[in-house]
C-alpha cells in the first residue's frame, strides 16, 4: 500500500458533524477529521476505494471516476445520471469488501458511508489501515454531533472530500443544487399534518419502519409531516404489524429493495403482506392505497435522498387534500 503519514487522534473543535474541513499546513500536506480521526495526505489521493454505494455515488457526484482505484457493495442499479462514470470504475466486488481485495487494489484512501465497514471481520478496522498508512473516511452522517441535520452532515462530507481532492467548486455546486432541491420540496402545499409511516424492510414478517434519527425524520421535518415513529431513538427500529396500526397512518412510504433479492424486500412484497394482514389490511391508508413508492437505498443518507424527498413531497401534496 501507498505509504501515507497519518495519526489517528479524537477530534477536536468539529465543523457540524464532527469532520473538520480540510487544511494545507506550510509542509504542503492536506489534513483533515473524519468522526474523530485526523487524516493527513502528503498529496491528493488518486486510488481511492468506495465500500458501499452511497460513498460510491457520492464519488461520481463530484466527478472523481479517474481517482477511483475501485468499488463494492452495490445493492441497486446506479443512479442513471453516474452509469457512464460508474463503468469506467473496477468493481472489486459486488458484495462486501473483503481485507484481501482492499489490500490488492493498493489504495491510497478508503471511503464508506457507515463505520461498521471497518471491523475486523471485513476490511479491517480503521486503526489497522491507518497504521498501514491508508486514511480512511467515514460519513459524517454517522458520527453525528450537535443539531445538525442528516441533511447538513452530508452536506458537510461533499465541502470535506472536495476540499481533500481538490475539488471545492463541484462540492458547492453539488451543495447548492441538493439545497434548491431542499427548499422546492419544503415548498409544496401539504395540507395539514399528515401522520407517515416510512417502511424500509420486512424480513419474516417483521417490518423495519423510520424512527426518529435518519434520513426520514430530516424528510418529515422538512415536509411538515409527522413520522408516526419520531419517538423512537432508531434508524430503523423493528416494530409489529399491531404497532404500525396502532398508530393509524394516513400515508404509507414503502421503500422498494427488490434489487437486492432478500425476501420481503421488493415494495410489492411489502404491500401484499400489509393486504394480507387482518389488522393492517382494515387501515384506511392501505384500503384506500395512499401508499408511496419510493427506492429504498434512496432512504439511507445518500446524493440520491433528495429524489426520494421530491417524489414523497409531490405525492404527499396531492394526497393530504384527499384526507
Amino acid at each position: 500500500m501507498t505509504s501515507r503519514v497519518v495519526a489517528a487522534a479524537v477530534c477536536g473543535l468539529m465543523l457540524l458533524s464532527g469532520c473538520a474541513a480540510p487544511s494545507t499546513p506550510e509542509s504542503g500536506a492536506i489534513t483533515a477529521t473524519s468522526c474523530g480521526m485526523s487524516l493527513t495526505f502528503a498529496e491528493r489521493p488518486k486510488r481511492v476505494v468506495t465500500l458501499d454505494q452511497t460513498s460510491t455515488e457520492t464519488l461520481l457526484a463530484l466527478g472523481l471516476a479517474d481517482r477511483m482505484a475501485g468499488t463494492s457493495n452495490l445493492k441497486t442499479k446506479v443512479a442513471p445520471q453516474f452509469a457512464a462514470d460508474y463503468r469506467r470504475v473496477t468493481v472489486l466486488s459486488p458484495k462486501l469488501l473483503t481485507a484481501e481485495q482492499l489490500r490488492a487494489a493498493n489504495p491510497d484512501f478508503v471511503v464508506a458511508s457507515f463505520a461498521e465497514q471497518f471491523t475486523r471481520d471485513r476490511v479491517g478496522s480503521r486503526e489497522e489501515l491507518h497504521e498501514l498508512g491508508v486514511p480512511t473516511f467515514v460519513s459524517a452522517v454517522d458520527c453525528p454531533s450537535g443539531d445538525a441535520s442528516p441533511f447538513d452532515r452530508l452536506h458537510q462530507d461533499y465541502r470535506t472530500l472536495g476540499q481533500i481532492f481538490g475539488v471545492e467548486e463541484r462540492a458547492e455546486k453539488l451543495i447548492s443544487d441538493q439545497q434548491e432541491a431542499l427548499s422546492k420540496a419544503s415548498s409544496r402545499n401539504i395540507a395539514g399534518e399528515p401522520k407517515v409511516l416510512w417502511l424500509y424492510s420486512v424480513f419474516n414478517d417483521v417490518p423495519y419502519v423510520a424512527g426518529g434519527t435518519g434520513i426520514p425524520q430530516a424528510m418529515s421535518d422538512l415536509l411538515g409531516v409527522r413520522n408516526v415513529f419520531a419517538d423512537v431513538d432508531e434508524h430503523w427500529p423493528e416494530v409489529s404489524w399491531e404497532q404500525v396500526a396502532a398508530r393509524e397512518p394516513d400515508v404509507i412510504v414503502v421503500g422498494d429493495l427488490s434489487e437486492r433479492g432478500a425476501p420481503g424486500d421488493s415494495a410489492d412484497e411489502k404491500i401484499a403482506q400489509m393486504r394480507r394482514h387482518p389488522v393492517m389490511a382494515q387501515l384506511p391508508a392501505v384500503r384506500n392505497n395512499r401508499i408511496i413508492r419510493v427506492s429504498g437505498i434512496e432512504l439511507d443518507p445518500s446524493v440520491r435522498s433528495t429524489h426520494a424527498l421530491a417524489q414523497v413531497a409531490r405525492a404527499l401534496a396531492d394526497i393530504s387534500h384527499d384526507l
